[in-house]
Parts: C-alpha cells; sequence; structure tokens
C-alpha cells in the first residue's frame, strides 16, 4: 500500500506548483496593470512635506518622474497613468509646488491644483484685462518699469502687436528671481500651446487670427460658457448686415469698469474705437483673455438667425431676431433688475 501513496504525493507536488506558478503569474500581471501606489489616506498638518518645481512644458512623465524622486509618490508610472486619463492634468501650473510625502497618485494630482499649495500665485482669470494683469504682477512684487520693459520684450505671435488678449488664462507659480519678462513670456507661451488658441491663430475664410480672438474675448465677457456659441452667431449676425455689435462689455473695457450692470446712455457715447454701440465692426483687437471654451466658440458658431440677446435673469439669456420680442424681453430685465434680481446674495 506505501507504494500506492507515491503517485498521489506527486499529484499533490504537481498541483502545487501550478498553484504556485498562477498566484505568481496573477501577481505579475497585478503590478503590470496596478502599479505600486499609496493608500489614499487621511493628511494632517504636520505630515511631512516636500517642495516641487513644475517647469512651464513639462510633462506627465517628467512630473511624475519628478514626484517619485522626492518621495511624494510610490511609483512614477501610477501618476503618469493618472494624468493621462484625467484632463485636469493639464492645468497644472508651473512654478513651485508644496506636497505632502508618500501620498496616493490621486492625492498628488489634487496637491498640485490647489491653489492654497502654490506659493508666490498669479491667477489670470477668464476674460482679465490686460490691467488687471499687470496689477497682479505689481502685487507680486516687480516694478512698473520692469513690466512696461516685458511689455515691450516678449516675443508675440505673427498678427500681433499687443499682448492684450494673449495672457492665458491659468494659475502661475513663478520661482524666485524671475524677471517680468519671463513671467510674461510664459502666460503668452501657454496660449501658444492650448489647442484652441493654435486653431485660432491659423485665421479662417472671413476672419484674420485677431479678430477671431477679439470675437472670443467678447464672447468671453458677454455670457455665461453655456451661450457661448450663440453669441458666436449673433455677432457673426450683426456684422454680416453692417449692424453695431453694442457690446456693453466692449464700453466696460474702455471705462475700466467691471461688472456695471446697467450701462448709461452717456457711457455709449464714449469716444473709443473699442466703443461698438459707436464704432461699426470689430474693435481694433481683444478686450481681455478668453479661455479654450471661447476660443472654440468664435471658431464654431452654433446656427440661429439671431442679431439680439439679453439676459433677463442670472442664467436666463435669450436670443431672438424680432426687435419687438427683444424689448419686452428688455421690460423684463429692467423689471428683474429693479426687483433685484441680479443682486449677490450672501
Amino acid at each position: 500500500m506505501k507504494y500506492l501513496r507515491l503517485p498521489v504525493i506527486r499529484v499533490c507536488l504537481a498541483l502545487f506548483l501550478i498553484a504556485v506558478l498562477t498566484l505568481g503569474v496573477h501577481l505579475l500581471r497585478s503590478r503590470i496593470v496596478s502599479p505600486l501606489d499609496y493608500p489614499t489616506s487621511t493628511l494632517t498638518a504636520r505630515a511631512p512635506t516636500t517642495s516641487i518645481e513644475i517647469s512651464s512644458g513639462m510633462s506627465g512623465s517628467e512630473i511624475a518622474s519628478e514626484l517619485f524622486a522626492k518621495g511624494v509618490i510610490a511609483s512614477a508610472t501610477a501618476f503618469f497613468r493618472l494624468a493621462v486619463a484625467d484632463p485636469r492634468a493639464n492645468k497644472i501650473a508651473p512654478g513651485i509646488h508644496t506636497l505632502d510625502l508618500k501620498i496616493s497618485a490621486r492625492q498628488a494630482l489634487a496637491q498640485l491644483l490647489d491653489a492654497k499649495r502654490i506659493p508666490n500665485l498669479v491667477i489670470v482669470a477668464e476674460g482679465a484685462w490686460k490691467s488687471e494683469v499687470i496689477s497682479s504682477l505689481l502685487a507680486f512684487g516687480f516694478t512698473k518699469s520692469e513690466v512696461s520693459n516685458a511689455l515691450k520684450k516678449v516675443s508675440l505671435p505673427t498678427g500681433f502687436s499687443d499682448v492684450e488678449g494673449l495672457l492665458f488664462p491659468a494659475q502661475y507659480s513663478f520661482i524666485k528671481g524671475i524677471s517680468a519678462t519671463a513671467a510674461l513670456q510664459s502666460m503668452i507661451d501657454r496660449f501658444l500651446v492650448e489647442k484652441s488658441a493654435q486653431n485660432i491663430l491659423k485665421g479662417d475664410e472671413n476672419f484674420t487670427a485677431l479678430e477671431l480672438l477679439t470675437i472670443a474675448s467678447m464672447i468671453q465677457a458677454e455670457g455665461d460658457v453655456g451661450d457661448f456659441a450663440k453669441i458666436s452667431q449673433v455677432i457673426r449676425n450683426r456684422l454680416a448686415i453692417d449692424m453695431p455689435l453694442q457690446l456693453d462689455a466692449t464700453v466696460q473695457f474702455v471705462k475700466k469698469s467691471r461688472g456695471e450692470l446697467f450701462l448709461s446712455t452717456n457711457s455709449t457715447l464714449i469716444k473709443s474705437p473699442y466703443n461698438t454701440y459707436r464704432k461699426y465692426g470689430l474693435p481694433p483687437g481683444p478686450i481681455g483673455s478668453p479661455g479654450s471654451k471661447a476660443m472654440e466658440a468664435a471658431l464654431s458658431p452654433e446656427e440661429g438667425d439671431w442679431i439680439y440677446f439679453i439676459t433677463v435673469a442670472p442664467s436666463d439669456t435669450r436670443f431672438t431676431r424680432s426687435h419687438d420680442e427683444f424689448l419686452a424681453w428688455k421690460k423684463l430685465y429692467i423689471k428683474n433688475r429693479k426687483a433685484g434680481v441680479f443682486e449677490v446674495r450672501k
């Protein structure tokens, strides 16, 4: 009987080896599919931190390698895969970032996007005027002379003679000792790598690059993102019939008076090539820095015969070709404005 046990032992040994090999293959596949990553955990104010410098144009793999080298993440692969899958990774601002050590790739991305973890931060909001960006640079520590000289030295795309509209809306964190010229140029360079901006710079059969960016800047200033494509069509429709654009945002740009809800008759009479109540056609240049959505809308308007539009209440912008309908909506707007519908509730 003892000889009968040998085959049984061999079979058990064979099964054991198969199980071990299967487990090994499974573990190997797990490492390939799920790269090493720290677990997402609750962090405290006393957690150890490090500083990471992100350069302009730095790739996802380069950022991942830097994070790994500084001990922030468990593997560069974990962060790189997340960065490829998550479009927010494209919004990581150049500059110095403060991150906790030994955190998950997801936490690392969140901290890279957290403005509170970026010292020396300069924010260019969508629709920001050049004058507002200059104020931010002065608050950062540059002198008026440094900024003035920088505006003359920066490299601009062909067809542009001024930085207005080219300072891409984003968060910028500048390293210590950076020049005003390099700071401004980084905003322009950020514009140049944006896909929608690249399409704008090509122009189209009807408008030059400067004209398209001017349209995009007006779209940005005049409405919510959900209405951008319709506003773009209204602008084109008015231009096609030689109708003045009559956009409040262009007058506000001239007056440097942001957010005026009611535009007086005297304001519409201001003598300026940017006043679209007096001047026919497009203004001579952009009236602020448009974001990607506004630039996309400038290139791809929504088809429609609208000539008029008006916001009668928050999140309620209406479009029409009928002047009578527009006047009726204008009465509703005035009623709502007097009733305080547009006032910000605290």
